[in-house]
């Protein structure tokens, strides 16, 4: 009886193991269709993605203009962000368009600028001090990217200690700016923020200062000062492409398609078609104001190549060295795309070329 009994639980055991197992192979046969279906429709939606760019042009607004700002974030307050001589305020560079702009005094100014309004700061313009309007890239707002870095306070900071206005912008749909934005807008906010300035600061020097997305801003801008007959007294681009295609080309996003056939067609054409070029290498051909080009060689967005092609170019149309200046940033200092604000040279280099500038 003992022995059927025992024979009896062996085969129960061994039964319950088998369908142990086979729960087992159950879920892991799943799982592999689970992960193979999320694979093919990875793969799907990466092989759609260049058709629906070439047939939608328009898709390419979002990335190329990625103006989401950073939650509880607020604009208004320059002070929460350690710019306590810095006031907020509103333009209105077309009607309907309402643009957030920082305005932060040199630091000489920085006790008496404690409680002041915005006349006052207006006032302060016409000092004397160099203005610089600086034009931030693509991603988030005046204050930082939409990953929180926040090397355009660094650059707001060493200006203002070296003794320099800054008027740092958000474009139309940037930040707490409202609109859309595109090409001609973002042109358009920049040119109205220079007029706005030059009204109020006299003979002060005014300097366009772009990174990234922002020279092409800034060199469309001067172009276009220059066909209304003015000529703005400086332009200093930091990471700076040839044109929006070029750069697409090298764009972290591009890395995987750029083994495609017909890659220019599927990715670079309708950029153009979509009227996002901020063409660069033409605009510094036509610019005669005095250029300063400053690039990390190991800028990982935008290859240094690009800045020594801006500088042959606008050396060659103007026939002079002394008007266009490269300053490249050795790859050992790992400043990549945004960091050469931290660079202890970079005060010295600003301040000579601004002197360069009055003589």
């Amino acid at each position: 009886m003992r022995k059927r009994s025992d024979k009896s639980s062996a085969v129960h055991q061994e039964t319950s193991h088998v369908k142990v197992q086979e729960r087992q192979s159950s879920r892991s046969k799943r799982c592999t269709r689970v992960c193979v279906q999320i694979v093919v429709a990875i793969s799907i939606l990466y092989l759609c993605i260049p058709f629906a760019q070439r047939l939608f042009p328009g898709i390419l607004s979002h990335p190329m203009f990625s103006y989401v700002a950073p939650f509880f974030t607020d604009l208004s307050r320059p002070a929460d962000f350690s710019l306590n001589h810095t006031v907020n305020l509103y333009l209105s560079s077309e009607e309907g368009i309402s643009l957030g702009i920082w305005h932060t005094v040199p630091d000489t100014h920085w006790q008496e600028a404690q409680g002041k309004d915005l006349g006052w700061y207006e006032q302060t313009l016409q000092m004397g001090a160099p203005v610089v309007i600086y034009l931030h890239g693509n991603g988030g707002t005046r204050c930082c990217t939409e990953s929180g870095a926040t090397h355009r306070l660094g650059v707001v900071n060493l200006l203002s200690a070296a003794g320099f206005h800054v008027l740092s912008l958000d474009y139309r749909g940037f930040g707490d700016s409202s609109g859309e934005p595109t090409e001609a807008g973002l042109t358009t906010d920049a040119l109205y923020v220079y007029q706005w300035v030059k009204a109020r600061s006299g003979s002060s020097l005014v300097i366009f200062w772009g990174h990234s997305l922002g020279t092409g801003v800034a060199t469309n801008t001067a172009v276009r000062l220059q066909e209304q007959g003015t000529t703005i007294d400086g332009v200093i681009l930091e990471g700076a492409f040839s044109k929006v295609p070029k750069g697409g080309a090298f764009h972290p996003f591009t890395w995987f398609y750029r083994r495609f056939p017909y890659f220019e067609y599927l990715f670079l054409d309708p950029m153009s078609k979509n009227k996002v070029v901020f063409p660069s290498d033409e605009n510094v051909r036509k610019m005669t104001s005095p250029l300063l080009i400053l690039h990390a060689e190991d800028d990982h967005l935008v290859p240094f190549h690009m800045a020594q092609e801006l500088f042959e170019i606008a050396r060659n149309s103007r026939n002079s060295n002394e008007l266009v200046k490269l300053v490249p940033f050795e790859g050992s200092l790992g400043y990549l795309h945004n960091g050469i604000y931290r660079d202890p040279r970079l005060p010295d280099i600003i301040k000579q070329f601004v002197s360069s500038l009055k003589m």
